[in-house]
């Protein structure tokens, strides 16, 4: 069983410029929680209780989000607001959160290499800090599963549109059953014209302790980064990796697009905003009048 996790959030989120320039872009909210809580508690369901977020310079936010915060907590002990008093309480009671600086901007793969003593020997998941998926089964057991019947490394990809394919590792495959695939080519963000395929990584991932010699003997890349297709298709050459087509909704939302997509069907989906879904059906007659 899976008990560690590590969650990248060191990038500096140029997409969301100028917001990013102060906040991270794993704390931009989703109605009222911040992308990366999702990004924790789909860890947990997953049966995760070690979990290391990996972040960089002004990534403070991140830490003191996760912390106890007493002197919020004593205002709202002195107020009597026992609601807003538990919902604080509990962020900084979900999981056991350790943190690791990436000291410079050298990509994914780096990223995780950061974390090789946390994890400690043991396989473990990569979990995106600015993606949420909502599925029955987290992605994380799903990947695990997989890892479990053929002891190796597993990618998680989705199919995406052809004018999408720029924004994701590509994933060129050979089924071995109805979803698992021996990974042939896995290419860093391609123009659609040379992608391999239209299967794209989907910020999830298990590791056996092995990628982490891979991304130790992959080079830096033109753009001066190491890249995770790169150390994972080491890998797949020794029949140590493969892709999994995982079942649920992505939301890759240091994207614009994406953000917007799930703060509204996330939004919808709550009781306490019930009254969202008159509001947006009213804006669309608006427009269609």
């Amino acid at each position: 069983m899976i008990r560690k996790a590590v969650i990248p959030a060191a990038g500096f989120g140029t997409r969301f410029l100028p917001i990013t320039k102060a906040m991270p872009k794993e704390m931009l909210p989703i109605i009222d929680k911040p992308v990366i809580q999702y990004v924790v508690e789909e860890a947990l369901k997953s049966g995760i209780d070690d979990i290391i977020i990996v972040t960089g310079r002004g990534k403070y936010a991140i830490e003191n989000y996760f912390d106890k915060s007493f002197e919020l907590e004593h205002v709202l002990k002195n107020k009597g607001d026992k609601e807003k008093l538990d919902i604080v309480e509990n962020v900084s009671k979900l999981a056991d959160v350790f943190y690791v600086r990436q000291k410079e901007q050298l990509g994914l793969a780096d990223a995780i290499r950061t974390a090789k003593s946390h994890v400690d020997g043991e396989n473990f998941a990569v979990l995106l800090g600015d993606v949420i998926v909502k599925s029955k089964i987290p992605t994380i057991k799903q990947l695990e599963k997989v890892l479990e019947k053929y002891k190796v490394s597993v990618t998680g990809v989705e199919e995406v549109k052809r004018e999408e394919i720029h924004k994701f590792g590509i994933v060129k495959g050979k089924k071995i059953d109805f979803k698992t695939l021996e990974i042939e080519d896995f290419v860093e963000k391609p123009e659609p014209e040379k992608a391999p395929s239209n299967l794209a990584a989907m910020g999830r991932y298990v590791f056996t302790p092995e990628i982490f010699d891979a991304i130790n003997s992959t080079p830096l890349s033109l753009k001066g980064e190491y890249l995770l297709p790169d150390a994972t298709l080491k890998l797949a050459e020794k029949n140590k990796a493969l892709a999994y087509i995982i079942e649920g909704r992505v939301y890759s939302v240091g994207d614009k697009m994406e953000f917007l997509k799930a703060t509204v069907e996330l939004g919808l989906e709550r009781e306490d905003l019930k009254d969202f879904r008159k509001f947006l059906e009213q804006v669309i007659k608006k427009i269609k009048s």
